[in-house]
């Protein structure tokens, strides 16, 4: 029978990063000039605008529409390109005045990557390698060989459609640079400082190199994660379950732990953490409660979870969302009415279509506007 999974969680998309990796400061400055100007990645002088080259210029629009903190959709007085509108979660995460908007915490890194590998109806997940790679692989040491051809795999069963192998390789060797130092000059030796200055993903320790130069090899660490706040996790725990209802109900923490697209897979934590951190964090919530029956631990919800899951993460922030000035979401949309627009065209989306932008047509129009 057909594993469909892939192609219910994750859109059609690859190789869209120009082999760049986020960088220090990307997001950041994506979200600040997109705030201003929704065409500013297709401006002629977007790389004036972000002071990078123009390959990273498009890099940086994928990976702030990877992580969720932009979606796109053609402007009414357009029809050739589709302009790039900031989400209400990139205003809390990123504003100035936002959580976290320099990204200083290795906590909003771990957020990031829950919204960088998670899936929902109208928000899925744009990096079709990545959450194959964390939820549906079924090996934790590997090859970029033997990657690509789990992904390969999970591609041919899930869209009509298949990118060409070198496209999904290079979001394999993407992937290995995001999360990994690079290989070390010495056996034993750390990669270097510049190293991991280059893509502050590598702080998670989520991927270690374990091959050598002449044979490369990838390993996903396990463990207790002592970077990964309690708050984080248990955000991630109930913006999953809001996958399934949004309503007061219950998730077994097996599931929260073992499930493809949980977030047990996508921070590689054990039930005995989630465990954990759902304790500390019921312990200041009455809403919240973990239950046991049948020996089955499972946490319980007395309201939507999507809601619960916004005052947990809110409260480990200091309350963003209580700043003076600070937009609800219903203000933020009337701001940017094309963000509903295009989560509606996501949620309309089949498996099989590819909902990414068509680069020929932006880069048409970037010279129109020039």
């Amino acid at each position: 029978m057909s594993d469909s999974r892939l192609g219910e969680a994750a859109l059609f998309a690859f190789a869209r990063h120009e082999t760049f990796a986020p960088r220090f400061g990307w997001l950041h400055k994506a979200y600040m000039q997109v705030k201003h100007d929704q065409g500013a990645f297709l401006a002629a002088d977007a790389p004036v605008r972000f002071g990078v080259g123009k390959n990273m210029v498009h890099s940086m629009r994928y990976w702030s529409r990877a992580f969720k903190l932009t979606r796109e959709h053609t402007p009414e007085q357009r029809t050739q390109a589709k302009f790039s509108y900031p989400t209400w979660e990139a205003r809390w995460l990123l504003d100035e005045d936002g959580a976290d908007p320099y990204l200083e915490e290795t906590g909003s890194l771990w957020l990031l990557h829950w919204w960088l590998v998670s899936s929902r109806p109208g928000a899925k997940s744009h990096v079709p390698a990545w959450y194959a790679a964390f939820h549906l692989a079924p090996f934790s040491r590997f090859t970029v060989a033997d990657m690509t051809q789990v992904v390969t795999r999970h591609v041919n069963f899930s869209y009509d459609k298949s990118p060409e192998e070198a496209s999904i390789v290079k979001d394999v060797e993407c992937l290995t640079k995001m999360y990994a130092r690079s290989a070390p000059e010495k056996a034993g030796s750390p990669g270097s400082y510049e190293d991991l200055l280059a893509c502050p993903f590598r702080d998670l320790d989520l991927l270690t190199f374990v091959g050598t130069r002449g044979n490369a090899e990838w390993q996903f660490t396990t463990g207790h994660r002592t970077s990964l706040p309690a708050g984080v996790l248990a955000y991630a725990c109930l913006d999953y379950a809001a996958k399934f209802s949004r309503q007061a109900n219950s998730i077994s923490v097996a599931r929260l732990a073992n499930e493809p697209g949980s977030p047990g897979r996508a921070f590689r934590v054990r039930e005995n953490e989630i465990v954990m951190a759902l304790q500390k964090v019921a312990a200041d919530h009455p809403q919240l409660d973990l239950t046991e029956a049948v020996g089955q631990r499972s946490l319980a919800f007395a309201a939507d979870p999507f809601e619960l899951a916004w005052e947990v993460l809110d409260e480990q922030y200091d309350f963003v969302t209580r700043r003076p000035g600070f937009p609800t979401r219903e203000e933020w949309a009337a701001k940017f009415p094309k963000l509903a627009a295009a989560e509606q065209k996501e949620l309309a989306t089949k498996a099989t279509d590819a909902a990414d932008t068509d680069d020929t047509t932006d880069t048409l129009w970037a010279k129109e506007t020039a």
